[in-house]
């Protein structure tokens, strides 16, 4: 059994309790968004985002801060949400019991989509990195050795997750902190050639980047799009709440202190790059498409000079895109495995997927099924065109619009009449998650009408856009393959392994359990009774999750049982 804040017992899907606490949570949170890949492959891509007669160029700090806002909004679901239902399967849990079950599949299906799609990206990105670290830039540039390389980094990273949850967080307490150690080091240099007169652009920045005057909707929605993919994935802190010291509380606030601590860490980046080499389109400048792929690698020599220190400084920059992004596949395998764990434990996919090592307790055939489908997706891509390679990243940013805002709605649905006891449940559980989802149905939709343009990204099929055919194509594909599963193990869809349910309901009291505070029902469900008490056996009892009040059938209070 694992235990909430209050004590409660709740049923464990086997996995290792109360291994990460609230600084190994952070960590978690924040490696999972890859800090130095994310800024070195997306960063040029905001710059270059077509604005007008422009680009969005020395805005780009306020992309990052707008971005910030939904992501803060999310955050605010995701840990008011866990405090309620404390499930690694996040999302799909979540919003199964507000909306129903195929809702609830299809958020599950997101998150799965979304990493897998993004574990291509990061294991091109380690591969080439692996070479391009030694100095052998003939197979850098060599597809056929990059793939090769990216294999093994998955294979890698697949089998330290499936070793155990406590090695993945070791390994990210040292990967993470010479990570951010070396993010802020390259912005210092930066910021102190700047106002020492000896960047190549030497911009001072200005509060006027932080203005949206002269930008069109189409333009920031676009870049904004793009800003969320470097945002994302601190939902990793979320995934892992089981294996948590306090799953009920730990998590959310890990995950709301992450998406903080990115922000800040992003602001700083994004003004000092910006600064130092200018948004021109020649050279060094963020303009030139040239450099969008790693703008690290485009100005590190730039940045931190010749000699010894610039030499280390340089080669230590190159690394930490290296491990940001190999990390980042860890940090992906992680909550994908534990969103089909969860799934197949409520029997919404086959229940293989549920099996726990019985030595490390990870979720192993869902780790390793994540792995094999990640190098197969990969392997595919890579045969097909490096091009489409290349959207993905831009068709990620839909399907993370997609079950992040699922989430938010989902939070404001669940809380629906059990918030207005409160002003700050009003706002945390209320306002917030709805403007969340708001926000990124908004993106979502604006930008798939932007990608279906078969002249946006580098590929299009039949006069659409690749980007808007790869997201929209695999939610769609998550659709197919939940009806026909439907028609193979009905029970889940039909709510009988996870019904809906919201924050004030009532449920059946039995067997001598306890009552489950905020919480709902998990692994063993207990039966809804309805607010008349009409389907209350006789004898029975009910008890409100959320206060603990026991009701009998003639509506008589009784205090809840002694604990």
């Amino acid at each position: 059994m694992a235990t909430t804040q209050q004590g409660h017992e709740r049923d464990s899907k086997g996995l290792r309790p109360g291994v990460i606490g609230l600084l190994g949570s952070i960590v978690v949170g924040i490696a999972s968004t890859a800090p130095a890949y994310s800024l070195a492959a997306s960063l040029g891509y905001v710059v270059i985002v077509q604005n007008g007669s422009g680009i969005i160029g020395v805005k780009a700090p306020l992309i990052m801060v707008l971005a910030f806002v939904p992501m803060y909004f999310i955050a605010v679901a995701y840990s008011e949400l866990n405090k309620a239902e404390p499930d690694c399967g996040t999302t799909f849990t979540w919003a199964a019991r507000a909306f129903g079950t195929r809702t609830g599949w299809l958020g599950g299906w997101g998150i799965i989509a979304a990493d897998v799609i993004v574990m291509a990206n990061l294991s091109q990105i380690a591969g080439s990195y692996s070479f391009s670290l030694v100095g052998a830039d003939t197979l850098a540039a060599s597809t056929f050795w990059s793939t090769v390389a990216g294999i093994v980094w998955i294979v890698v990273m697949t089998y330290i997750c499936y070793r155990g949850i406590e090695v993945s967080v070791r390994l990210q307490y040292a990967l993470l902190g010479v990570e951010v150690a070396t993010l802020v080091a390259f912005a210092l240099f930066a910021l102190v050639k700047v106002y020492a007169g000896g960047a190549p652009a030497g911009i001072e920045p200005s509060l006027a980047w932080l203005s949206p005057t002269g930008m069109s909707l189409t333009a920031i929605v676009s870049a904004t799009l793009i800003a969320v993919f470097i945002y994302w994935g601190w939902d990793t802190a979320v995934a892992t709440n089981e294996e948590c010291d306090d799953p009920a509380t730990t998590p959310g606030r890990a995950a709301v202190m992450s998406t903080v601590l990115l922000l800040l860490t992003y602001a700083l980046v994004s003004v000092a790059t910006i600064a130092f080499a200018g948004v021109g389109t020649t050279g060094i400048g963020l303009g030139n498409a040239a450099n969008a792929d790693d703008i690290f690698a485009a100005m590190g020599h730039e940045v931190f000079g010749g000699g010894v220190v610039g030499w280390i400084m340089v080669h230590l920059l190159a690394i930490c895109v290296l491990t940001s992004a190999s990390a980042s596949t860890q940090t992906t395998i992680l909550p994908t495995a534990r969103t089909t764990l969860s799934m197949a434990v409520f029997k919404a996919i086959p229940a293989r997927f549920a099996r726990i090592h019985p030595r490390y307790l990870t979720p192993s055939e869902s780790t390793i099924w994540m792995g094999g489908v990640s190098i197969v997706f990969y392997v595919g891509l890579t045969l097909v065109s490096a091009n489409i390679l290349a959207d993905t990243i831009a068709a990620v940013g839909l399907l993370i619009a997609f079950y992040y805002g699922l989430t938010g709605f989902a939070c404001a649905w669940f809380y629906r009449t059990t918030m207005w006891r409160r002003p700050r449940d009003v706002v945390m559980q209320g306002l917030l998650p709805l403007l969340g989802g708001v926000l990124l149905l908004v993106f979502f939709l604006i930008a798939a009408k932007t990608y279906a343009d078969p002249t946006y990204g580098f590929t299009s099929i039949a006069g659409v856009g690749g980007v808007f055919l790869i997201g929209i194509g695999s939610l769609l594909l998550g659709v197919v393959l939940m009806l026909i599963y439907q028609r193979i193990a009905p029970a889940y869809f039909r709510g009988e392994t996870l019904p809906k349910a919201h924050a004030g309901d009532l449920v059946l009291v039995g067997g001598g359990d306890r009552p489950s505070g905020v919480r709902l029902p998990d692994s063993r469900e207990r039966t809804v009774i309805a607010p008349d008490l009409s389907n209350l056996p006789p004898g029975q009892q009910a008890v409100d999750p959320t206060t603990g009040r026991h009701v009998r059938r003639d509506d008589e209070d009784e205090d809840p049982a002694p604990h």
